[in-house]
């Protein structure tokens, strides 16, 4: 307690110098905090990406037209029917379910009220697929696709827009003029990281979609794309090439043709988001850690400093009977003081810099509480490792020539 009392008293006596010094590791254990909270924001973020939009996705959309060589958009062909996404629930083993869609967008009333949004013709398996769950009511059931009925499901969005915080099971809504009788609403899943309202929709059955609501391409059940689920992770790559297969088997294309659909992993790209985002945070958390480095140096320089400033003061401690391992310890505390204080600043101003971001710029963060510990035992090791040449220098002082020292 009394070396560390006098170590407090030495650094107060030059608070300036003490704090310059401190500054490196101040800005180095910040630094390494609030990079570490935000690339643990954008790992959530990626991770919210995967979860809304569904587990071991596969996503099978019609190729391209091509006309005098000039190709469409992704996905304005007209090449797959709901007929194809049955097949491929019931001839694969990789595939868990598979969910068609059509869409568009309509103008909606109820009342007084009205609402543009989108309106997806699917089937009951869409729920699961797209990771959506019924906060009342309940969805329409295979009967009502098989039958053509008008129901429908709305998201949180459009409830709120055409009933307020009314309950509007059992209501009647127009879509396009023609009524439709709501039989649930989805749970709220808010915004994506495009800013996109996940809840701003309508879902219907398919079958009633392509009877009254859009015709999509030239045949009469034909389908923008189709939802494909794998039983699980490691069954996605299968789930692909039967789904290739059994498409190219239904589609009559013979070998030479190229594939008149386009299957897309989902889940691998999210997945390569996710393992890009976390190799960015790494490296900004060894780019701030350079900080700490220079913060050690500038640490170690100012030790060395004052080593010579006080050869005299060390002299005359060892005249007394100061023992070198007194001295060493000494100016070994002197500098990890210096250190843990800089690193408990750091932390304040990491998590305080944190939070800022999320308020202001509306970026999530997570500060990691293995990076704060991370960061201190850094900045202390800083300091025994860059403290303990000056401390030697100064604990192998001769104490005649110490204290002969002006």
């Amino acid at each position: 307690m009394e070396i560390i009392k006098t170590a407090l008293r030495s650094l107060m006596g030059n608070r300036t110098r003490s704090l310059l010094t401190m500054l490196g590791i101040i800005i180095g254990v910040g630094a390494v905090i609030t990079m570490v909270a935000i690339g643990g924001g954008a790992s959530q973020q990626v991770e919210s990406m995967m979860s809304s939009f569904g587990s071991n996705l596969i996503i099978v959309m019609p190729a391209p037209p091509n006309s005098t060589g000039a190709r469409g958009a992704a996905g304005s062909g007209d090449s797959l029917t709901l007929d194809d996404s049955n097949a491929l629930a019931s001839d694969t083993f990789s595939v868990e379910r598979t969910a068609p869609e059509v869409n568009s967008n309509a103008q909606v009333i109820f009342g007084n009220s009205n609402w543009n949004t989108s309106v997806t013709g699917s089937t009951p398996d869409i729920m699961p697929v797209r990771n959506w769950e019924i906060e009342s009511g309940a969805c329409f059931t295979e009967q009502d696709v098989r039958s053509g009925a008008k129901v429908c499901v709305i998201g949180k969005t459009v409830a709120i827009e055409l009933f307020g915080y009314s309950d509007p099971i059992d209501s009647t809504i127009r879509i396009k003029s023609i009524p439709f009788r709501v039989v649930g609403v989805t749970k709220s899943k808010g915004a994506n990281s495009w800013g996109q309202d996940q809840d701003d929709f309508i879902l219907v059955p398919v079958t009633t979609a392509q009877r009254r609501l859009v015709r999509f391409g030239t045949k009469v059940d034909g389908v923008r794309r189709i939802n494909v689920q794998a039983k699980d992770r490691d069954s996605v790559e299968t789930a692909k090439q039967e789904v290739r297969l059994i498409l190219r088997q239904r589609h009559k294309l013979t070998d030479g043709v190229e594939d008149d659909f386009q299957i897309r992993d989902l889940t691998q790209a999210l997945e390569n988001a996710a393992s890009t985002t976390n190799v960015m945070s790494l490296l900004l958390g060894a780019v701030a850690s350079i900080s700490l480095l220079v913060g050690g140096i500038g640490i170690m320089n100012i030790m060395l400093v004052s080593v010579s400033e006080r050869t005299r003061e060390i002299g005359i401690r060892m005249a007394v009977g100061a023992r070198p391992s007194n001295v060493r310890v000494q100016f070994l505390t002197e500098a990890v003081v210096l250190s843990v204080l800089g690193g408990a600043i750091g932390i304040s101003s990491g998590v305080g810099i944190s939070k800022a971001i999320t308020a202001f710029a509306n970026w999530p963060t997570i500060i990691s509480i293995k990076s704060i510990i991370v960061a201190v035992g850094f900045s202390a090791f800083v300091g025994v490792f860059f403290g303990f040449w000056p401390a030697w220098k100064a604990s192998n002082l001769d104490p005649i020539d110490a204290l002969r020292t002006e």
